[in-house]
């Protein structure tokens, strides 16, 4: 531990530019209790401690002299911090409070209370208008440093926020969490514009590098990971899905690939490269199913947390969380002009949402069992589900929300459905092993397929409408001829059961995510294995991106 807290320190001054002869050691032995944090002054001529004695210490850094004591916090000191003036130091402690001190005279100059937990970290702005806290409240604060008036909360992670930190522009906030992330925020607005995850452990500590480009961090894991602040990406040493993949899905542009786990993390992939992308985390319980918006900017995901959430997939940001479900949530999709979010629920219903406000549209109600799929048609005019236990495929008006067929014919659990691209026909797999076509008009059965051995978890048509893919527990990959219902070919190579499937946007390429942990591409023409990305998580659902160039996103569970 010792071994570490010093790399930890002489990491710091190597981040802070100051050069190792400029360092000096001095053994301070007036604070009765562990020492929690130590920070230097702009002109690194006062150094200044905090400690579990409820203490606060100014020291000279030349001499060693201490300088004060600043008494009046009633627990523990766990954080320190110099304002750019050198004029103030602000301190926080595990009475919840935060204080700002005045280290000409030594006097308290006010106390910020907001806090419902212990205070964790503390930092000051560049400008010296504003100060950060992070608390076990799992919350991080935004103070006005002159008033000590509460400028805003930033909420998102799930456990205590031990590290906070300013940019050197000012502009962005990054914080660690006992919750194993690392959160970037936007300090104006106080949005949070991406999720760093990587880390096995508890994030103990974080900083910027002097040009703002890269964040540092330290775990509990043993590792420090180094993050390119513009991508989200992790530049080194630091790795993927830790449990099953859920969901699968391909964009539009087919360049990129979404999955979605039960270590409820969403990850992008870049298909030509295989190269992570980020990791959109958000969800507090495994993620069942990941799905583009048409023009490919933006996910929308679902949780067995009760949430669905959108995201930008070029900042990686979580955009907005909706909630109002009072069950799980599983399939949630895009309406085709991308301004409703269709939401599927373990309440039985469907929810119709505005993306732009966040406004729940409608219900729409009738299944008597879980809504395990939803489709929109391609003019946005109708939706189709599929019930688990009422074992029923149902046509829906999106505008006025009257169930118009009821289609029943499976003999046990719709896993999956999805709309030819004119609308006509609507494709269901089953837990019967069956795939079934449907007329949309008539709601009459047009063919049943056969050939899978194990459950059919999910199905897709091809951009052309001609072939259905298929997707199942047997663990392989079924091409079907829609007018005749023959079997085109069977992909085999998954060692687990393949829980999604979709086209590219040219309907030359499969994708496939899997129990294994893996996902596939496939070429349509010859059925031959083109690539497999490795994950060490199941993928739960797999898309392509919306321009169709070999990128591909999956969800995780």
């Amino acid at each position: 531990m010792k071994k570490f807290v010093c790399v930890l320190v002489v990491f710091a001054a190597l981040l802070a530019g100051i050069a190792a002869q400029d360092v000096a050691v001095f053994p301070q032995l007036s604070h009765s209790n562990i020492v929690t944090s130590v920070a230097f002054s702009p002109d690194g001529k006062i150094v200044v401690s905090g400690s579990r004695d409820k203490k606060i210490k100014l020291w000279e850094a030349v001499t060693g002299r201490e300088i004060r004591t600043l008494l009046g916090h009633s627990n523990v000191v766990t954080s320190v911090a110099f304002s750019p003036d050198g004029k103030t130091v602000v301190s926080g402690s595990w009475d919840n409070k935060i204080k700002l001190w005045d280290i000409v005279t030594g006097s308290e100059i006010c106390t910020l209370s907001g806090h419902s937990d212990q205070v964790m970290s503390v930092a000051f702005s560049p400008d010296n208008k504003t100060i950060v806290s992070g608390s076990r409240d799992m919350t991080i604060k935004l103070w006005d440093a002159v008033t000590g008036r509460p400028l805003r909360t930033l909420s998102g992670h799930s456990n205590v926020v031990t590290s906070v930190v300013f940019s050197s522009d000012g502009k962005n906030i990054v914080s660690g969490s006992s919750d194993k992330t690392i959160k970037l925020w936007d300090a104006v607005t106080g949005h949070e514009i991406r999720t760093l995850s990587g880390h096995s452990d508890q994030v103990m500590s974080v900083a910027f590098s002097s040009d703002g480009k890269t964040i540092v961090s330290s775990s509990i894991d043993k590792t420090i990971k180094l993050w390119d602040i513009v991508t989200g990406r992790e530049i080194r040493t630091l790795s993927g899905h830790s449990y099953q993949v859920t969901s699968v899905a391909l964009s539009p542009d087919g360049k990129t690939l979404v999955s979605g786990s039960q270590d409820k993390t969403i990850k992008l992939w870049d298909i030509t490269t295989s190269r992570e992308i980020c990791t959109l985390s958000g969800h507090s319980a495994l993620v069942e199913c990941v799905a583009f918006s048409p023009d490919g900017k933006t996910i929308v995901s679902s949780s067995v947390d009760r949430t669905i959430k959108l995201w930008d997939i070029v900042t990686g940001r979580e955009i907005r969380t909706l909630s109002g479900h009072s069950y799980s949530v599983y399939p949630t999709v895009f309406s085709p002009d991308g301004k409703t979010v269709a939401s599927g629920l373990d309440d039985k219903t469907i929810k119709l949402w505005d993306i732009v406000t966040g406004r729940e549209i409608r219900i729409l109600s009738g299944h008597s069992g879980r809504v395990e799929s939803i489709a929109f048609s391609p003019d946005g005019k109708t939706i189709v589900s599929a019930g688990n236990w009422d074992k029923t495929v149902k046509l829906w008006d999106t505008e006025t929300g009257r169930k118009i067929h009821t289609m029943s014919g499976h003999s046990d659990w719709v896993e999956s459905v999805a709309f030819s691209l004119d609308g006509k026909i609507v494709v269901s797999g089953s837990r019967d092993k069956t795939i079934k076509l449907w007329d949309v008009v008539t709601g009459r059965e047009v063919r049943t397929l056969l050939g899978h051995s194990g459950w059919v978890e999910s199905v897709a048509f091809s951009p052309d409408g001609k072939t259905v893919v298929s997707g199942s527990w047997d663990k392989t990959i079924k091409l079907w001829d829609t007018v005749t219902g023959r079997e085109i070919r069977t992909l085999t190579g998954h060692s687990g059961e393949v829980q999604s499937v979709a086209f590219s946007p040219d309907g030359k390429t499969v994708v496939s995510g899997s129990y294994d942990t893996s996902i596939k591409l496939w070429d349509t023409v010859t059925g031959r294995e083109i690539r497999t990305l490795w994950d060490s998580d199941v993928l739960y659902s797999v898309m392509f991106s919306p321009d169709g160039e070999n990128r591909c996103f999956w969800f995780m569970g």
